[in-house]
Formats: C-alpha cells, sequence, structure tokens
C-alpha cells in the first residue's frame, strides 16, 4: 500500500480542540477508505511565512498515511469543501518515519535547553534589585540636554555654505 506524508493548517480562530476533532475527522475516513493512519501530531498555533485567506497564523497537524491512492482523495476533497482548513499537502514516500517529526523535535529540544530557569552558568548570581528611586534618567527629566541639538534650532544660521575647516564658501569668496 502506498505511504503518504500529509500536513494541513486550519484557520487561527479554531481552537486546538476543534483541530484535533478534525484531525479524528480525518483519520476515519481514511480508516472507511480502507488506509491506515501511523502517527499523528499536532503541531501547534504558528505563524505562516505570508497571509492565506486573510490569516497570518494556523494551526499544524500532521499524519503519517497508509492508504489506498482513493482515500487520500476523499480526505482532500473533504478539506476543499471545509471551511476550517486552509491549506492542505500530501506527499508520497517510499517509507514513513516512525521517529518524532523535525517539528516536534524542535519543541523538545526548546524545553530541553531551558530546563531549570534558576540556573545562570557560569555568570554568578543576580546583583540585587535596585529601587525605581534610584534609577537616573538623566537630563531628560529638567530640560537640560547637553550633548545634543534641539529639534528646530537650524545649523548654518547665517545662511552661509561653510566647508572644510570653518571656511566660509559665499557669493563673495574666492578660491
Amino acid at each position: 500500500m502506498p505511504s503518504y506524508e500529509h500536513t494541513f493548517l486550519a484557520r487561527q480562530d479554531v481552537t486546538a480542540q476543534q483541530v484535533t476533532g478534525l484531525m479524528n475527522t480525518y483519520k476515519a475516513v481514511i480508516e472507511e477508505n480502507g488506509g491506515k493512519v501511523g502517527k499523528t501530531e499536532y503541531w501547534g498555533l504558528k505563524s505562516t511565512a505570508y497571509r492565506i485567506k486573510k490569516n497570518r497564523r494556523a494551526h499544524y497537524a500532521f499524519f503519517n498515511i497508509e492508504a489506498p491512492y482513493q482515500a487520500v482523495l476523499e480526505m482532500e476533497r473533504q478539506m476543499r469543501i471545509s471551511s476550517d482548513i486552509i491549506r492542505f499537502l500530501t506527499v508520497r514516500v517510499e517509507e514513513l518515519d516512525e521517529k518524532p517529526s523535525i517539528q516536534m523535535r524542535k519543541q523538545d529540544d526548546r524545553d530541553r535547553e531551558r530546563g531549570d530557569r534558576g540556573d545562570r552558568g557560569d555568570r554568578g548570581p543576580r546583583p540585587p534589585r535596585r529601587d525605581r528611586d534610584d534609577r537616573s534618567f538623566g537630563s531628560f527629566r529638567d530640560g537640560e540636554g547637553g550633548g545634543g541639538r534641539s529639534f528646530g534650532s537650524p545649523r548654518n544660521v547665517g545662511g552661509e555654505a561653510r566647508g572644510v575647516g570653518g571656511e566660509s564658501r559665499g557669493a563673495g569668496s574666492e578660491e
């Protein structure tokens, strides 16, 4: 029997429970038509690279399917009819990978990297926090700003163009 990897995207305003229900519905369609769904993964709500049917984000779901071509066609037909599915892709593969997909491994790696949030490694303990009154905001509070010109004041008040070294290049200057 042919093997397929199938991914679909559901609208962003659908809940995760509804996406799980959609996954179960399409799994039942495959099984009714003589196929078998090996692995199902819900990847979560993720940003898309571009807007798809006015959606910037989508719920991603993944299936490993062993089914006849007609079962996959029926599932795709029902997905086209559903208003909750905004995009899907089915790819025929030589053999199915039973390990977790790369998307699931990324989530596991991120969780493992974070570990105990109290560990600061070789940076040592944090310094004690200061009260808000101890923080200085420089001269912004009293309106005196040294080191920058105020907005709206012209740089060249005299109207003459200045060259390198400050020499004047007005109409009366000679070169």
